[in-house]
């Protein structure tokens, strides 16, 4: 993780490059005078330096040229200053310094220029450090339960709306299950397939066994032995095919249409479905055997709009997802995006806001993307009287923060105050007031 070194007096601007940077998922020690971050520059190792021009003791210049004294090896410097000394500023890189805004400027482009100076000990994204499915305590709380289900179900139900990410967790699962070793991962919408063609697709077929059968074929149900078979939109299935499903799930044996004998097969089976299978079973559209087969072990995934901590930690996932694909410095949000984002109600779930952020890195050429960029300006408002009020909001927001810093710092509470630029009985009593994890705060 790159860290910052920042020299800024001004509160108010040093309050918002500090907050920036450290969403950012940069590690930063922020000095409001140059003569202790002299110091701190010759005591420790910094990956890039910010200062303003202008302080109330050293000037920045000052600091540049006595920090590089002696032939001190000296970390990138980037320069804030105003108008009236970008002489200064210019006068500067050519003794060596590596950049410099004028102020006003924006701090989605400073974070860019940083990002170049700083090269592979780029910041690594905050929301790494909140786990594997989200940032939530509803997804913090599946992630715990997974390794164990995954070592001992060997059916599994995951329910949830479309778009939810049911198949990220079939997927996590599957990994835990398969840790060492290549097993394959077998993904069937049930929903998708032709209903002549599902009972050939899941369970195979034997040449001849039907018009245009011209060869033998195995089935998912054998294609994805030794691993997973992951069948989406379970309650699709007809009763014909829901009949063939549970006596395959309770004899782990496979018969191809047109065969004579079964096969044995050694895999998991994860069904997934949107809907309500148990009022599914009171209306007779699936059979209640077939539910308590696969009814084993029930994961439940909440909607995303119930889920607000996972909205920006998703969101910065995919915005590095799309930097990968597209080969490109990873975009980042500005304060109103994140808001927008946080204030709508996501009816298309985690998929639409995949959707939404790779639209947005594929249609703007800015490094930092808006409100606009994301909703076109149209539809960021929330349904009448679900918007949350300011204060819920803010709270929301800094319970958030407060959490993601925490597990950024492994819950060592003094690093993470410190960082925060609060002491550590505040951040005990916000912490407290918020209802942080138990875990999240060990005595450090």
């Amino acid at each position: 993780m790159a860290r910052i070194c920042l020299i800024e007096d001004d509160p108010i601007m040093g309050e918002s490059l500090a907050d920036r940077f450290l969403l950012e998922g940069f590690a930063l020690d922020w000095f409001k005078r140059g003569a202790p971050a002299l110091q701190a520059l010759r005591e420790q190792a910094y990956d890039a330096v910010i200062s303003d021009v202008r302080l109330p003791d050293l000037s920045g210049e000052e600091v540049f040229l006595q920090a590089g004294g002696a032939d001190a090896a000296l970390p990138p410097f980037l320069f804030i200053t105003a108008y009236a000394s970008v002489d200064r500023a210019v006068e500067m890189l050519k003794r060596g310094a590596r950049d410099y805004v004028t102020k006003p400027f924006d701090i989605g482009e400073l974070v860019g220029k940083v990002r170049q100076l700083v090269g592979p000990a780029a910041a690594a994204a905050p929301a790494a450090a909140a786990g594997v499915l989200g940032a939530s305590p509803a997804m913090r709380a599946l992630e715990a339960q997974a390794p164990r289900i995954a070592a001992r179900a060997p059916t599994v139900l995951i329910t949830g709306e479309s778009g939810s990410g049911k198949e990220v967790l079939a997927r996590h699962l599957h990994a835990l299950a398969h840790p060492q070793r290549a097993a394959p991962f077998v993904a069937v919408n049930c929903g998708a397939i032709p209903e002549p063609m599902i009972e050939a697709a899941l369970f195979g077929h034997e040449r001849g066994a039907y018009t245009g059968a011209e060869r033998a074929r195995k089935g998912h149900f054998e294609q994805a032995e030794g691993g997973t078979l992951f069948l989406d939109e379970i309650a699709e299935l007809g009763p014909p095919l829901q009949v063939r499903l549970l006596r395959v799930l309770q004899d782990r044996r496979v018969q191809r249409l047109g065969a004579e004998s079964s096969v044995a097969v050694d895999l998991r089976v994860i069904c997934a479905t949107h809907r309500d299978l148990r009022a599914q079973v009171a209306a007779g559209a699936f059979r209640e055997d077939l539910f308590y087969r696969i009814n084993v072990v029930q994961l439940a995934l909440p909607p995303l709009r119930e889920r607000p901590e996972d909205v920006l930690w998703l969101a910065q996932r995919f915005l590095i997802e799309q930097a990968r694909r597209l080969g490109e410095a990873p975009r980042s949000l500005t304060p109103d995006a994140r808001a927008a984002l946080l204030a709508h109600r996501w009816p298309g779930n985690v998929r639409e806001l995949r959707n939404r952020i790779e639209r947005a890195c594929v249609l703007s050429s800015q490094a930092v993307l808006s409100a606009a960029d994301l909703f076109d300006g149209t539809a960021t408002r929330a349904p009448a009287g679900e918007l949350p009020t300011l204060e819920a909001f803010m709270a929301e927001a800094e319970r958030s923060y407060l959490q993601a810093v925490l597990q950024r710092f492994d819950g060592r509470v003094g690093a993470a105050a410190a960082a925060l630029g609060i002491s550590r009985k505040t951040l005990w009593e916000k912490s407290k007031r918020y209802g942080l994890r138990a875990d999240d705060l060990p005595a450090a």
